[in-house]
């Protein structure tokens, strides 16, 4: 990967709506180059949406969010992928990772109440033949997340150095 699409990655996770102008001078790069970058990496999948991040707790809307540890039996000539795919299509589902240790896919989910959240556990996800167990954790605060710090984040976000 270039070194300009590289910078321009960086510079789009900290704010995807930077103007190309603003891209162009901070890369030293011109709005043509920019946008060519831009097109190629959206083209072949490497930029894949512009999301902003939420804090949820400033809305009126009301949610409850989990992460859950789900240990799996991996499937023959598939490994852990062909599970993996199954459980990423529940609605409820908003993020798997698959992960090193004491259990196999780690999942960010969300309902609107908790008695939604333990339906989904209860019936959908814990019902799956390869899965063959769960542990849920309930988010009950966010404090910082994609790189984002909800609260009193508003400081210089240099580190001080002193002599």
């Amino acid at each position: 990967m270039q070194n300009l699409q590289m910078e321009l990655l960086q510079l789009l996770k900290e704010d995807c709506r930077l103007p190309l102008e603003k891209l162009a001078t901070m890369t030293g790069a011109t709005m043509e180059e920019v946008a060519q970058s831009i097109g190629d990496m959206e083209k072949s999948g490497v930029i894949l949406r512009y999301s902003p991040v939420i804090n949820w707790d400033r809305t009126d809307r009301e949610r409850v969010e989990a992460m859950i540890e789900v240990r799996v039996t991996p499937q023959r000539d598939q490994g852990f992928d062909a599970i993996a795919e199954r459980i990423y299509r529940f609605d409820e589902v908003k993020t798997v990772y698959l992960m090193s240790g004491a259990y196999d896919l780690l999942l960010l989910v969300e309902a609107h109440t908790l008695k939604e959240l333990a339906f989904f556990v209860s019936t959908k996800l814990s019902t799956l033949e390869t899965v063959t167990g769960t542990a849920t954790h309930f988010v009950l605060k966010r404090y910082k997340s994609d790189g984002v710090v909800f609260e009193g984040g508003k400081d210089d976000k240099r580190l001080v150095v002193t002599a």
